[in-house]
């Protein structure tokens, strides 16, 4: 960081010195830094923002009345959000507000997507809950691509055939969709993989998989 060019001081000191405090750290990590080394900073006027909601939503984190209270959360990776900005492009973000005691909540969001090239890509106004409930309900593609390459291998095929189907082929698919959707993948694949999709998706993907997902995520809304 001072390599960078930045000062470096204690999340303390930084929180004394802003008017915009980012908490960055793991969520697990939240409620005990700002117990111990936020807190006592906000004073009226200040931006208390996330990049994720979770401390917000579930409580663990109550900031007083006379502050903003924002996020602004890239929907990527890390490593990839950076990527795309040092490439002069962004990644999709979102914003939300939790508290607007100056009036300007939505502006400082909007102002810090656009700083982190968000708005190259597009930003969506969202609420906290909306932004956790989606984070914690996603989930599921590791395992189909664990038990695809299992089954494959188990049944005698190279273990290197498994994963190029299983695992690299993904990424390429999912690449396709990310540029033209669904029915440019299907237009661009093989007819007999094509084929595969609509006979043996379906045959493993059945609709008590989705019933699934909605008490998963009826567990979730409900803390």
């Amino acid at each position: 960081a001072v390599a960078d060019g930045f000062q470096v001081m204690s999340t303390d000191e930084a929180a004394a010195k802003a008017d915009i405090i980012h908490i960055l750290l793991p969520d697990e990590h939240h409620k005990a830094t700002y117990d111990n080394e936020i807190k006592k900073h906000m004073t009226p006027g200040k931006t208390l923002s996330f990049s994720h909601g979770f401390n917000i939503v579930f409580k663990q984190i109550l900031p007083p009345d006379g502050c903003d209270v924002i996020m602004v959360a890239p929907k990527s990776p890390a490593t990839e959000e950076r990527k795309a900005f040092l490439a002069g492009f962004g990644v999709p973000g979102l914003i939300a507000v939790k508290q607007n005691a100056t009036g300007n909540a939505a502006k400082t969001a909007l102002a810090m997507a656009k700083a982190m090239g968000f708005t190259r890509a597009g930003v969506l106004e969202c609420t906290f809950e909306q932004e956790t409930y989606e984070d914690l309900f996603c989930g599921g593609c590791v395992d189909l691509m664990k038990y695809g390459f299992e089954v494959l291998v188990e049944a005698g095929y190279p273990p290197e055939m498994a994963y190029f189907e299983c695992i690299h082929e993904l990424k390429l698919i999912v690449d396709l969709i990310y540029e033209g959707g669904i029915q440019k993948m299907n237009a661009v694949i093989s007819n007999t993989a094509e084929f595969g999709e609509y006979y043996n998706g379906p045959q493993i993907i059945t609709p008590d998989v989705k019933e699934k997902m909605k008490a998963s995520l009826k567990r979730i809304e409900s803390g």
